[in-house]
Order: C-alpha cells, then structure tokens, then sequence
C-alpha cells in the first residue's frame, strides 16, 4: 500500500481548494492559450476537463475552443458555435472526463466583459469560468485570474481576489 500516492498527497496539501490542476497541465494549456491567440492579437479559450468529486474538481485536461469550432476564434474575440457541444462531449466520453470549468483570456484584465456575463460557455449553477488576463503572457499569480462561478440567470459570483489562492490550487502532482 502507498501512502504517498499523487490523490493522496493532494488531500493532506490541499484539502480546501475547490478547484486543482497540476503544474504541468497549468503550464501547456498556457502554452497553448498563447499559441492560439497569434502573438497577442486575438482571445483564445479552452473547455477545462477532469474529475468531481465530493465538491470539488481536478483539472487533468483540456480542449481549445477552436479545436472544435475552427471558427471560434476568427473576430478576435471567443464565439463558440454551439453546434459543437455534441463534440465535446463524445470528447468527455471517450476520455471518461466532464467539463469542470472554462477558460479564456483577455488583452488587459481578468475581468468579465458583458458578453462573458450575458453568455457562459457552459450555462449550468456551479459552473467555473477562469479568464487570464494580458493573453496569458508573463507571470500569473492567482490572484490576477479572474474565477467565477455561474448561478443561473445571467448571474454570477466573483471570487474575490484575496480568496483565489484557497479556491484554486497549482501543484506538482
């Protein structure tokens, strides 16, 4: 039996964080955002994939937006067509994952826009929408990520930046 285990080991370091992803995933779907957004010219967005369990979700994946609607990213800003949704979700079953949040970036601020706020990627109570903000570039402390959480009928919750570091958990493992 080991007890040093990666589950484990998350329990014991970070039992309270809502939301966890490792180092290495964190650090591709960066990567990648940066990729997608063309030097700085356009948003880019990814569905985030992983694992529920007892109130609390682990990032182990992900999918970009336009990797599922080519045409997604083409104003600059994210429009996702919602035709592919069926996509993503023969995705999530043969990967036997779910969707356990979003993300985005804007140019500036972590901010939501109107459009964000008007227009969740995925409009179910509890969802978790992160926006990066600067495209993702340079260091990105949490407390510079923008974490909402969807209460149904255009409303959301904000957490507030001095509460991102216990909400959302980067580790090794």
């Amino acid at each position: 039996m080991n007890f040093f285990s990666p589950v484990t080991m998350r329990r014991l370091f970070a039992p309270r964080h809502e939301l966890s992803c490792s180092w290495f995933v964190w650090r591709r779907l960066k990567a990648k955002l940066r990729e997608r957004g063309r030097s700085r010219s356009r948003e880019s967005g990814a569905f985030l994939l992983g694992h529920r369990e007892g109130g609390r979700a682990r990032i182990v994946d992900f999918v970009l937006y336009d990797d599922l609607d080519p045409h997604a990213l083409d104003s600059g800003i994210v429009r996702f067509d919602g035709r592919y949704f069926s996509d993503l979700w023969a995705i999530c079953r043969k990967r036997g994952l779910i969707v356990v949040a979003d993300v985005h970036v804007h140019p500036g601020g972590s901010g939501q826009s109107g459009s964000d706020r008007d227009h969740p990627m995925i409009a179910r109570a509890g969802h978790i929408a992160l926006i990066l903000p600067r495209f993702a570039t340079g260091h990105q402390p949490r407390r510079d990520v923008g974490i909402y959480r969807y209460l149904g009928a255009k409303q959301w919750n904000t957490v507030r930046p001095s509460e991102r570091r216990e909400f959302f958990h980067i580790s090794l493992f």
